[in-house]
């Protein structure tokens, strides 16, 4: 007998592989550009700082939530743009290592983001299944908490060197961010948005 999870399961998953795939499309073209006007000068950063950069974007959503004034004016949406496209970096500088002082040709630059990327949606997805669309029922600061939380973990294996007695470590971190700042832009309207005009 199908339960109603499942019923909702088979209605939202095409949905969320949607809404998902377009919102993912608009951080890669804002990644590509950046990367054309900046080239990967990005790579000079160690894992503690690409975790300070999201840790300041998370921060300054929550704040603004907490205040309700957004002073600087720009919208949040390019701060959850951000938070994904930090996470992909440190994925790949976790992947690659150490900068060697090189910028990476743009093709490999955006090969490496496709590929962590991807990784993080197909995470996505089997949690999505897992989970039964929870994301959907809950709100975009409880989802910017639970990126401050994963932020806190990171820095904490970061601390003792990227030790861990039973944790997951921090690729398993940057992805739930990267899935986080995802679902908080989907529950914003963005994906919807970008599956309108793509």
């Amino acid at each position: 007998m199908t339960t109603i999870n499942e019923n909702k399961m088979a209605e939202e998953t095409p949905r969320t592989k949607r809404e998902f795939k377009a919102v993912m499309a608009r951080c890669r073209d804002i990644y590509e550009k950046k990367t054309r006007d900046y080239g990967t000068s990005w790579r000079v950063l160690r894992l503690p700082s690409l975790t300070d950069q999201i840790f300041i974007k998370a921060n300054r959503i929550r704040s603004i939530e907490e205040s309700g004034e957004n002073r600087v004016g720009e919208n949040l949406d390019a701060e959850f743009i951000a938070m994904v496209n930090y996470a992909v970096m440190a994925l790949i500088q976790q992947e690659l290592g150490p900068d060697d002082g090189k910028d990476l040709p743009l093709e490999r630059a955006m090969e490496l983001y496709d590929k962590h990327l991807i990784r993080a949606a197909e995470l996505m997805l089997d949690k999505n299944h897992d989970y039964g669309e929870a994301w959907r029922m809950m709100r975009v600061g409880s989802m910017v908490d639970l990126i401050l939380m994963k932020l806190r973990r990171i820095k904490q294996i970061e601390d003792n060197e990227g030790h861990t007695l039973v944790s997951e470590g921090v690729e398993g971190g940057y992805m739930d961010i990267i899935n986080y700042s995802i679902f908080c832009l989907i529950r914003r309207g963005a994906g919807a948005e970008e599956e309108k005009n793509g």
